[in-house]
């Protein structure tokens, strides 16, 4: 069954979009990497805590994800945002497909946005703080109200 997800940033933009990882809601700085490889060792940098990390290259989760490429022994972003997840994962180290890695360390995560326009979006306006709703209905006012009351 496909969920939908909402990220709202804090000056009212709304993406709609698919849920891929945990059903709840993640708020925090929405922050974007250029980087086409190295997914998981994004979302397991500490530098990365409290903070929704947008990635620009267009195919995030095409070779899974393993324990061997894990920067800490936790996920420390608070949200992951991609424009596409491939249907399969294919690499000879996959243990585990992006989703069901998303889901396992509870994170909320949205697929099928424009991740170009919210980067240009984000190097125009300066940092916002964004929250991601994941279930069944979205609800745009709750999230405007999250980023607004958030201490992040």
């Amino acid at each position: 069954m496909i969920k939908s997800a909402l990220l709202v940033l804090e000056d009212g933009t709304q993406f709609h979009g698919r849920a891929i990882g945990a059903t709840g809601s993640a708020v925090g700085e929405v922050v974007f990497n250029t980087s086409m490889t190295g997914y998981q060792e994004i979302l397991t940098d500490p530098s990365y805590s409290r903070q929704i990390v947008t990635l620009t290259y267009p195919h995030i989760g095409n070779v899974g994800t393993n324990d061997a490429d894990e920067e800490s022994s936790q996920v420390h972003a608070q949200g992951l945002v991609i424009r596409d997840l491939p249907l399969i994962a294919s690499n000879f180290r996959n243990t585990e497909d992006l989703s069901s890695y998303l889901k396992r360390h509870n994170i909320v995560a949205i697929a099928d946005i424009d991740t170009r326009k919210l980067t240009r979006l984000l190097r125009e306006k300066g940092a916002q703080n964004g929250c991601i709703i994941a279930g069944d209905n979205p609800d745009a006012a709750l999230a405007l109200e999250k980023p607004a009351r958030s201490q992040v």
